[in-house]
């Protein structure tokens, strides 16, 4: 799993599930220095997919965190506002960088991808069990 996939699995991950999971990392990465920790709009880019065409949906809401922690920097950003999910991201990302508990992480990370997929799956049979076959209608 690269870092951006350990990043982007995790930020769809459930936020109590990261907050707790970052609040035993942080033993292992004290002090923390908190940089940055606000929420801020940003804009949604789509494709348009008969052209390729990159056009902007509208705007998101994010909460963002950037801390230093164990000599690396980690940031991290999520939709919706809450602080303390962006902070514990960031957290696990300097863990990651710093190689703070990357057994661990990489752990975690592989356990919640698991926990998403199967979600997943779990809606797509729903979904499916309402699809229409029009032609035999």
């Amino acid at each position: 799993m690269d870092h951006s996939e350990l990043l982007s699995t995790l930020s769809r991950a459930p936020a109590a599930a990261v907050k707790t999971f970052a609040e035993h990392l942080l033993p292992a990465l004290e002090p923390v220095e908190v940089l940055r920790n606000r929420t801020g709009l940003a804009m949604l880019p789509l494709r348009e997919t008969a052209q390729g065409a990159t056009f902007y949906l509208g705007e998101v809401l994010l909460a963002e965190a950037q801390v230093r922690a164990a000599g690396a920097e980690g940031y991290a950003a999520c939709l919706g506002r809450d602080l303390e999910q962006a902070l514990a991201l960031a957290l696990i990302d300097a863990a990651h960088r710093a190689g703070v508990a990357g057994p661990a992480i990489i752990a975690f990370a592989q356990h919640q991808a698991a926990a998403l997929a199967a979600a997943e799956q779990a809606l797509m049979r729903d979904v499916g069990q309402t699809r229409v076959d029009l032609e035999t209608f």
